[in-house]
Formats: structure tokens, sequence, C-alpha cells
């Protein structure tokens, strides 16, 4: 399913397109958190967000001063297998490291452009695959488009869209409001909610 916000990421500065990953990010957290609660694996969990965390500060912090190659190196380490596991939380929980992954790569050596198309893309398709999973067959276009959970996620990423492309500078009150906002909600793009 095309997303009709991904033409429009090219309006934005690459500083703008890592913040709009980070919060997709932030947003898929809480798949991969259920995903570590239910496996025993908390520590994984804590890992995933020390390395958001990191790239907030990175975001927000002036000169600060982070080896990304190694946050990656640590993220590669707790990505799970998909065939390790037979339920359907491996999913969402793959395509939340997976797009935590492109955005570290976007940090260490560019092309965010291309790398927040692919994650907003990602974020989007763990959603139709929760769908599809749940009714047991493919969506059409029209389906997805008329669904209230493919409807919630596409007004997520433009109303990030459109706070970023009115930030004619960069805005570490602006920057932190949005990861603020999304941390406080704590409900993934899929409805899945963490207490911590």
């Amino acid at each position: 399913m095309r997303n009709p916000i991904q033409k429009r990421l090219a309006n934005l500065e690459s500083w703008q397109q890592i913040v709009f990953m980070a919060c997709l990010c932030e947003r898929m957290y809480p798949n991969f958190a259920m995903f570590c609660q239910i496996t025993e694996q908390p520590q994984q969990a804590k890992i995933y967000h020390n390395i958001l965390n990191l790239v907030w500060e990175y975001l927000t912090v002036k000169d600060a001063n982070i080896n990304f190659e190694h946050q990656l190196e640590k993220l590669e380490a707790v990505i799970p297998d998909i065939n390790d596991y037979d339920f359907f939380g491996i999913v969402p929980a793959v395509d939340a490291c997976e797009a935590l992954s492109d955005l570290l790569h976007t940090i260490i050596a560019g092309e965010s452009l291309e790398q927040s198309v692919k994650v907003s893309v990602l974020s989007l398709q763990t959603v139709v695959a929760l769908l599809e999973t749940e009714e047991n067959r493919e969506f059409s276009e029209k389906e997805l488009k008329d669904n209230p959970l493919i409807s919630d996620e596409l007004d997520v990423q433009w109303a990030i869209y459109r706070t970023l492309n009115e930030l004619e500078k960069r805005d570490i009150e602006v920057i932190n409001g949005l990861k603020n906002e999304i941390r406080a909600t704590k409900i993934s793009n899929i409805g899945i909610e963490i207490n911590n």
C-alpha cells in the first residue's frame, strides 16, 4: 500500500527525516517490548530503548559524541530470528528492529530520504501484516484505506510530517515534544500498550 506522505518526505531536510524515523521507531518500540516480555528477555527491550535514547540525544544535544557503529552492533545482537518463533509477535518485533537499524544506518552513512521512506512503509506494513494475519487473508487496497488502524497510522505519520515541515530550523523543543507525545501514549502502531 502506497502512502502519499512518502513523496512529501523529500521536502524535509535530512535532520527532519531522521526525526521522522525516530518518531516511528518510538511508536514501534512497544511491539518489540511486548515480544521481549512474552519471551522473557526484558534486557533486549532495554537495549533497544537505550539506543533510541541516544538517537534523541544526537538530535537534541549539540556536539553529542556517540559511536553509532557500536550501537548498531548492539542492536544487531538483540534482533530475534524470525524462524525461531511461531507466533505473530515476532513480525512486529523484527519490523521495529529493522526500522531502528535503518535509522542507525542513516546516521552513520546518510541516504536519509531513502531510509525515511523505507521506515514509513515498514511501519505501515506492520499494521497490514496484523490485519491480514487476524483475518487470514489478503486485503484489497480499498479495504486497507477504509480500515481504522491504517487510518490511525497514516494520521500519525502525517501529523509528524506536518510538525517537522513547519520548522525553519532545528527546534529542540519541538523535537522533544514529538518524542514525549509518542512516549506518553505508550501505544504502538498496532495497538500494543506498554505499562513501563
